[in-house]
């Protein structure tokens, strides 16, 4: 069976039989930290038709430093995903609520009304696209951001205890971020499992980078299924010389977590004006071939959309 250390999350894999029917607690060897056996025993996912629950792979779009294409990406990865035929929910925890704007959507309420139960989950998450729903952000999670400041303990599995039951009905679950770095984005990074980081392909980018895997190793001190999956070059322009020594450097250093770059293109940045994707507004485009890439690269499938 599994047993979980509830203060590090860490996963024993333990023989049933071999523990004694008198013993209640347990020492974790990853933190040292004791709890109470029988609580931290792994359930089992809940059976469904056809086999058993689903659990979505839910991959977080963040660095500290803002125009790096965080929701560009976080959008189009999202929709891509969905257009590939997997079940998607986007999570926007952006205050300015630039995913939905991005995708002509206009939800009365969304994350904070989630976590606060005004809600419920049928109610927050709206249909953005066939099998992409959506999460709104927006300037109601300020106050979201002080909810979690004022509690005492846990403050920061405040989104995880939110989202996990929405996990199985999704194949991918990916949670767009705000600059900075604050409360929500720390909720984040409990609660997704794997982290994309888009870099534009400039020097001050770049310094953003190091000091954001910085901050995420302390995260995954407490969190080890917490991993630095992907890193997405983003604003390729090969008119510009340095662009292409920076992307060297990426490959040099970061190997096979570095995708293939989407290069400058101002349908990007046009798109969502019209409340549309990439895929949408322009589907021959240098971005729309290039968020395709990063989709067959997530989803292990180079064959997709061939």
């Amino acid at each position: 069976m599994i047993i979980v250390c509830p203060h590090c999350k860490k996963k024993h894999d333990i023989d049933a039989n071999r523990i004694p029917a008198n013993v209640a607690m347990a020492r974790c060897k990853g933190c040292g930290n004791q709890f109470a056996l029988q609580e931290a025993i792994e359930k089992p996912a809940k059976p469904v038709a056809g086999g058993l629950a689903r659990r979505a792979r839910i991959i977080g779009v963040t660095l500290s430093k803002g125009g790096v294409g965080k929701t560009t990406t976080a959008v189009n990865l999202a929709t891509g995903l969905a257009l590939a035929g997997f079940e998607v929910l986007l999570i926007d925890t952006d205050t300015q609520g630039q995913a939905s704007f991005c995708l002509g959507v206009h939800p009365k309420g969304g994350l904070t009304e989630l976590v606060t139960e005004e809600l419920s989950a049928d109610e927050a998450v709206v249909k953005a696209r066939e099998r992409l729903d959506l999460l709104a952000g927006g300037k109601s999670l300020a106050g979201l951001k002080r909810i979690i400041d004022r509690k005492d303990f846990g403050g920061e599995l405040t989104l995880a205890e939110t989202i996990r039951p929405l996990e199985e009905r999704y194949d991918y679950i990916i949670v767009d971020t705000s600059p900075g770095w604050d409360p929500l984005t720390i909720n984040v990074l409990f609660l997704v499992r794997e982290v994309l980081v888009p870099v534009s392909l400039e020097v001050m980018s770049v310094q953003g980078l190091v000091e954001f895997l910085k901050s995420l190793a302390s995260i995954q001190k407490y969190r080890k299924e917490l991993e630095l999956k992907y890193i997405l070059p983003t604003f390729r322009d090969r008119r510009v010389k340095n662009a292409d020594v920076i992307l060297d450097k990426l490959h040099e250093v970061y190997g096979g977590m570095v995708c293939e770059p989407v290069r400058y293109n101002v349908r990007l940045a046009e798109a969502p004006a019209l409340g549309q994707t990439i895929y949408e507004f322009a589907p021959g485009s240098n971005g729309a071939q290039d968020y395709r890439e990063l989709v067959r690269k997530v989803a292990g499938n180079p064959k997709l959309f061939r």
